[in-house]
């Protein structure tokens, strides 16, 4: 039994190869193994010239897992997981290049400040925001952040879960953009993905009316019984907040701060460099954020948000859903399976 050392020791090691059973034994190889000069050891050479035509069966592998680490410790009564990207050697060492890049120049205090990036966002998505981290408003973001945890301000999501929307859907992935506005402020609900909370914490009111919306739309579709969305991200749907913290219970206390700059940055990277992707803009908010996308590269779906507030004014009907499908089939992409949560 080999096992691969970790190239990296601040990214968790794959799951080391296990043995290959040797139970198959190459009838060639015993052949080979005969004497030539004694052909009583063999079988006739009519028959040998068969067996040496007959192809080996190939030795069975056993394919190499890929790790998966929860990134925050799950509460008592709630779960949600993040996985980090596979660790192999060549990721490592593409993934450490690719740093190298971003935060090149940059003084240490700097580098400290862009650690929690440097960390968890998926590389593809650190590529691209790379020159946007290194941004003066974003390092005062970082700042304020720093200020706030270490005056004992509680925020939301946990710290290593802030960017896990960037590695449920990496950049290569998004086929679907759903914009939200604030993380949930209550504790245990935020996890990096608008409108989803973990597993073991109630729907939220919005969440609930996005599932009824969704059996008016989608044939047979079941409310799953929870609210974590993390399936519909892992089959491209983007799920992203405005901004990204939050202070516990107090909405929209991170609002001002640099991060509706940042997602302005994401949505304009994916307006400009993707095409045929589907944007669902709920609400005023939503749908001022997504103005300046481009109608005639992507779809935009704009309804009103689904807060108990609004939703009885359209949105219970929207069928967002499937025309987002229809779409994605017309542009020659794999259609989401919303029905995925069960």
């Amino acid at each position: 039994m080999t096992t691969v050392p970790n190239p990296n020791p601040t990214l968790p090691a794959a799951i080391a190869d296990a043995p290959v059973p040797t139970t198959h034994i190459n009838k060639k190889r015993q052949l080979d193994a005969s004497p030539v000069d004694e052909p009583a050891a063999g079988p006739p050479p009519a028959k040998r010239k068969k067996l040496e035509a007959t192809p080996a069966k190939a030795t069975p592998t056993i394919k190499r897992q890929q790790s998966l680490l929860g990134w925050a410790k799950p509460t008592k009564d709630a779960t949600s997981d993040v996985p980090e990207p596979e660790s192999s050697t060549s990721l490592v060492l593409k993934r450490d290049a690719t740093l190298e890049i971003v935060f090149r120049g940059l003084d240490d205090e700097t580098k400290a400040l862009l650690k929690l990036e440097s960390d968890t966002m998926e590389i593809g998505w650190l590529k691209v925001l790379g020159p946007e981290l290194r941004k003066g408003y974003f390092i005062e973001l970082k700042k304020f952040l720093q200020k706030e945890r270490d005056g004992g301000k509680q925020v939301f999501p946990p710290e290593n879960q802030i960017y896990s929307w960037s590695v449920f859907t990496p950049l290569s992935n998004v086929k679907v953009v759903i914009l939200g506005q604030d993380p949930y402020h209550d504790r245990g609900q935020a996890h990096g993905l608008c409108f989803s909370v973990p597993k073991g914490v109630r729907s939220p009111p919005s969440l609930v009316n996005i599932y009824k919306a969704m059996k008016n739309d989608i044939p047979m579709f079941t409310e799953p019984g929870h609210g974590y969305l993390e399936a519909w991200a892992k089959e491209g749907v983007l799920m992203l907040n405005t901004s990204l913290t939050v202070r516990a219970h107090e909405a929209a206390s991170h609002a001002g701060k640099g991060w509706e700059k940042f997602t302005d940055a994401i949505i304009n990277y994916l307006n400009e460099k993707k095409s045929g992707l589907v944007f669902m803009l709920w609400g005023s908010h939503a749908q001022k954020k997504g103005a300046k996308i481009n109608k005639k590269n992507h779809l935009i779906l704009k309804a009103v948000h689904p807060s108990p507030l609004s939703a009885h004014k359209g949105f219970m009907d929207c069928k967002h859903w499937s025309q987002a499908n229809a779409y994605l089939e017309e542009k020659g992409k794999t259609p989401v399976n919303w029905k995925s949560l069960i």
